[in-house]
């Protein structure tokens, strides 16, 4: 699978990880990780994939997901294409990360180890399984979300959910 192919399960997504060094985010600094390195962070959660207000220069977030969010295994639909087709799709870089943390989740992988923080025993890199992010209740599955396509009022859709 190539960094930017589209994937149909959460385990595919992991399908690199025996091909880099074991627990590389202990014993690298985030600028030095590779393209697949900074991918594999990702825990797959979906919550980056849920649309925010800033009211008064604070972020909140909605329960109003994009589009191409597959709620029920948190992926995107378009992953290799989601930037031409989503404007406003942010790309989840380690500049986006030490600027604007707040659009991540408080879980996010890349804003925990840009933090100096242990990734959660629930991260897949961590527990070995590409699902144990939604097990442990980590994720958009399970939560009532609604297409972005169907809101006419995002300020209807803030969420409190633990951990965003």
């Amino acid at each position: 699978m190539e960094n930017n192919k589209t994937c149909d399960s959460p385990a595919e997504r992991y399908a690199t990880a025996h091909k880099v060094e074991a627990e590389f985010w202990k014993k690298k600094k985030p600028e030095k990780f590779s393209k697949t390195e900074w991918e594999l962070l990702c825990d797959g959660c979906g919550k980056c994939c849920l649309n925010k207000l800033e009211i008064k220069n604070k972020i909140y977030f909605t329960s109003a997901r994009c589009r191409f969010l597959n709620p029920d295994n948190c992926l995107c639909r378009i992953y290799e294409h989601r930037f031409e087709k989503v404007t406003d799709c942010r790309d989840i870089t380690l500049q986006t990360v030490l600027s604007e943390p707040e659009i991540l989740p408080k879980t996010c992988a890349y804003r925990l180890i840009v933090a100096g923080k242990e990734l959660p025993e629930w991260h897949p890199l961590v527990s070995g399984d590409a699902e144990s992010v939604h097990k442990a209740h980590q994720s958009v599955c399970g939560h009532q979300t609604i297409s972005e396509s169907e809101v006419k009022d995002y300020e209807d859709y803030i969420v409190e959910w633990p951990n965003l």
